[in-house]
């Protein structure tokens, strides 16, 4: 098999896992709704008169089985109609303008959280190691430990307690987007960001430091050790990159992770990100916009993934060379 034709076969394989991906998350949100206490059409039809009523019901597809249903809803999608907030009035409010404006806050604070947790966890993660068993490693361990155990959305409460009311170092409540001052973005998404980054520190540098102390038992460590390298050069140029592989497929891993942390730490500083919308579409019970929302966390969970599978071929070149065989 040469190297266009697997190329070609692992882009059909990705697409058809977020197929399978979409169908399966969405689907099940579908069908949940079927099951729900109140029906639908109790939920989203307000018209006065009967065939107000009708009309509304045959827009809204309510008058179809589950399976259609499901695949009307499937069929705007695809075209681009994320669905409608439906209110009482009758109003359609679109999905699709409301997750232009939060999905980019929420992706942003996503990549804001991986740079701060990837900075702080590679450098203490190879230094754990590199003393493992010592004072220094235990003392550190135990605090991840301790961190790891804190659900992040108690991290909020307190940065913001503490950094935001009490020393008012930085916002404790709203957004600032980047075109409004840059800095004074950055001091809005800085106790946010803190809140998520830290339990991801204590996580990604507790696999890196796993992962190095395996490498550094590897013969090639050990002969380049007995050439007279420094300990710098070989923790860096020899030891990170074969042993980052785990930490990098984890931080992919958990973007959609953070996606969903994002729901609780959004609604705490009052960030209108997607973790907002997903929030005020379960608490308004407007599950059409909800199975959107959903379905776009799925699609970004399976792009995450494939870039990870491309990130660590790179990293690591045996994975390639096991993907190959």
């Amino acid at each position: 098999m040469n190297s266009l034709t697997f190329k070609f076969i692992a882009v059909l394989r990705r697409v058809a896992q977020i197929v399978v991906v979409i169908v399966g998350s969405t689907l099940f949100v579908s069908l949940l709704l079927q099951l729900l206490p109140v029906g639908l059409e109790d939920l989203y039809v307000f018209a006065l008169d009967e065939a107000g009523r009708q009309e509304q019901i045959r827009l809204l597809h309510l008058d179809a089985n589950p399976v259609m249903f499901y695949l009307y809803w499937l069929g705007d999608f695809v075209r681009g109609d994320f669905g409608s907030y439906v209110y009482p009035t009758g109003v359609l409010d679109p999905v699709a303008p409301r997750l232009g404006a939060a999905l980019p806050i929420s992706l942003r604070l996503v990549v804001y959280v991986q740079i701060v947790a990837l900075a702080i966890s590679i450098p203490l993660g190879i230094f754990t190691a590199y003393r493992s068993g010592r004072r220094s490693d235990k003392v550190i361990s135990y605090g991840l430990f301790t961190a790891a155990s804190i659900p992040n959305f108690v991290f909020a409460l307190l940065l913001a307690s503490f950094f935001g009311v009490s020393l008012a170092w930085f916002p404790p409540l709203g957004y600032t987007a980047p075109g409004d001052g840059f800095v004074e973005h950055l001091r809005s998404m800085a106790l946010p960001v803190m809140a998520l980054a830290i339990p991801t520190v204590a996580t990604y540098t507790r696999l890196l430091r796993t992962d190095v102390i395996a490498t550094l038992r590897e013969d090639y460590v050990t002969m380049a050790a007995s050439k007279g390298l420094s300990n710098r050069r070989i923790l860096f140029t020899h030891v990170l990159r074969p042993s980052s592989v785990t930490l990098f497929t984890s931080a992919a891993l958990n973007m959609g992770a953070l996606i969903g942390g994002t729901l609780v730490i959004e609604q705490i500083f009052s960030i209108p990100g997607l973790g907002s919308e997903i929030g005020l579409a379960i608490f308004s019970r407007q599950y059409f916009a909800l199975q959107s929302y959903v379905a776009i966390i799925a699609i970004g969970y399976v792009v995450f993934n494939g870039i990870v599978d491309v990130a660590v071929g790179f990293v690591d070149p045996r994975s390639r060379e096991r993907s190959n065989a």
